[in-house]
């Protein structure tokens, strides 16, 4: 029987029967029995390991994604202004129109042959690439925005999941495996562990907008950053698959 209620949980070592009496004849499995309050002390143990790493996860992903989204948000704005008509360069063709019917008139030519200005107050002229590095960065940020709001509900439910339960050790230890056994039937653990795949999407998804935002201003410094980000990628996808080689290796994404 010492064997059983001998136990060892995160560097603690219980004699369970020191620690509690030995139950009275027939009430073996009662309320305040000894079984359910060796399962709740077990179980703490258990769920403060489990709880610290969704935590931290959370509080890692919330303030990455915060900042990160900070970034993105800066970029939309300046990629989004090239949706908007350019009013000036509809201006100036519109005034060479003008001035070509000015001149028509002086040297006596047909209006007609004058072709009209290819820009109308009407006309939009961003390009396919502007419309493209534009959604680029408003899904990345989308992204972004999601796990921020994700970490924030996690954070909320494992306070439900920690809430103190009042009642019998029985009572409390019943609510606690009902609670964790919610954990495992709706995947709370792998929507977790999504939230940085989630992130590194968003963040591969800004970083091709961001070439494609360069590329359309720059040559030079455009083939600078596709150097730049495809050196980085090299080095993330030997990173995260260096553990299917070494499994020792500390590279490997959770």
């Amino acid at each position: 029987m010492l064997f059983f209620l001998i136990f060892t949980t995160g560097g603690r070592n219980y004699n369970y029967e020191e620690r509690y009496g030995p139950d009275l004849p027939g009430k073996e499995a009662g309320h305040d029995a000894r079984v359910w309050k060796i399962y709740l002390d077990e179980a703490e143990g258990y769920d403060d390991d489990m709880i610290r790493g969704f935590r931290d996860t959370a509080d890692t992903m919330l303030v990455f994604a915060a900042l990160f989204s900070a970034v993105i948000t800066a970029f939309a704005i300046q990629a989004s202004t090239a949706l908007l008509p350019d009013h000036n360069l509809i201006m100036t063709h519109q005034l060479k129109e003008q001035i070509l019917i000015l001149r028509a008139g002086v040297n006596s030519t047909a209006i007609a042959a004058i072709p009209p200005s290819v820009y109308q107050p009407e006309t939009s002229t961003h390009s396919t690439l502007d419309a493209l590095v534009t959604a680029l960065f408003f899904v990345s940020l989308a992204l972004s925005l999601a796990v921020a709001l994700t970490s924030v509900l996690v954070k909320q439910w494992l306070q439900g999941y920690t809430a103190v339960t009042l009642g019998t050790a029985k009572e409390r230890a019943l609510v606690r495996h009902f609670k964790f056994e919610g954990i495992k039937q709706w995947k709370l653990r792998q929507l977790v562990a999504a939230l940085p795949l989630v992130i590194h999407v968003s963040f591969w998804i800004f970083a091709a907008g961001f070439i494609l935002f360069v590329c359309g201003r720059h040559r030079m410094i455009s083939w600078m950053i596709v150097g730049i980000w495809g050196l980085f990628m090299c080095l993330y996808t030997l990173a995260i698959n260096h553990p299917a080689f070494y499994p020792n290796s500390p590279f490997g994404v959770p």
